[in-house]
């Protein structure tokens, strides 16, 4: 009785940001459906797009979903700050009487076994008013569906879900989140991963995420000396993979049974420096990533 209360005063919205998505072969359908059974609406911010992304969203036909659409400051690209501003634009329109709020970005999925222990979070934190948002742990698939990235250049974990409250912005690059006056957020940190594909494509789709995501961060030269060099992404010269023990979310089952390129790589060979050598050792020893940045306070 007392969680179907708590489930009845609740309400949860979430947002994220699209541009041409389709061109690159962004799993946002995925991303979405992953995380809807959660919302009681989703925000969408479609920025000016060349590929038909808005249509695509569209035809999933989705009642939770909301569109609106968005232009981007393509001069914005020193660290990537026009994906905060475009991320801020959603959090903006998200429902003034939502409790929580659920942020999904295109290459991410939430498993569906961890829908349970993400409702029972938000229960639990509802009206605990130390807490600011849910931290999550994270998986990076590199290459194909059976490997992930260990080594320090992943992040481990991250905020996805944040309490409404205005004063919380989109940070940087949009990965995390802060106050408004740059305060790192309060967590809880909660038993959930988030899933991310965002290294897992057909080269030549990887070759064109890339181009617009360097587009975001580095001016024209560099774009043509360091990215446009290639029509193929080489998946090659990565520090270190793990094989991936578990199962995928469901909503991607047709994407991994589709998969038509080979990226074959032996796990037990690394390619680390000295010192980047040292560190991986103490951390698969230990557990410990010495230095590590975390861009929250952990308080529960």
């Amino acid at each position: 009785m007392i969680v179907g209360w708590l489930n009845a005063k609740m309400k949860v919205a979430g947002f994220t940001i699209a541009r041409n998505l389709v061109q690159a072969d962004y799993p946002l359908k995925e991303a979405l459906l992953s995380v809807l059974p959660l919302c009681d609406d989703m925000v969408i911010a479609v920025g000016n797009s060349v590929d038909g992304t808005k249509e695509y969203i569209e035809a999933m036909q989705e009642p939770k979903i909301r569109l609106f659409d968005t232009i981007w400051d393509d001069s914005k690209r020193e660290g990537g700050a026009v994906l905060a501003d475009e991320t801020n634009k959603a959090l903006d329109q998200v429902a003034k009487d939502a409790d929580w709020l659920v942020y999904i970005q295109a290459d991410e999925c939430l498993h569906e076994r961890y829908l349970p222990v993400v409702k029972s979070a938000m229960e639990k934190y509802l009206n605990d008013a130390e807490v600011d948002a849910l931290l999550f742990d994270y998986l990076h698939f590199y290459g194909n569906y059976s490997m992930v990235g260990d080594s320090r250049r992943w992040y481990r974990q991250e905020i996805r879900i944040i309490k409404n409250n205005r004063d919380i912005r989109s940070w940087k690059d949009a990965q995390g989140f802060r106050t408004a006056d740059g305060k790192k957020l309060k967590v809880a940190k909660i038993d959930a991963c988030i899933y991310h594909y965002g290294w897992v494509k057909h080269p030549k789709f990887q070759q064109q995420k890339q181009a617009q995501f360097h587009r975001l961060w580095h001016n024209d030269d560099y774009m043509e000396k360091k990215v446009l060099v290639s029509d193929e992404f080489d998946y090659g010269g990565i520090d270190s993979l793990r094989h991936f023990e578990g199962t995928h979310p469901g909503v991607m089952k047709s994407r991994i049974d589709a998969m038509d390129w080979q990226f074959d790589v032996d796990p037990t060979k690394k390619n680390f420096g000295l010192k980047a050598g040292l560190l991986h050792w103490i951390e698969r020893i230990s557990g410990w990533r010495v230095g590590e940045y975390k861009n929250f306070i952990r308080i529960r």
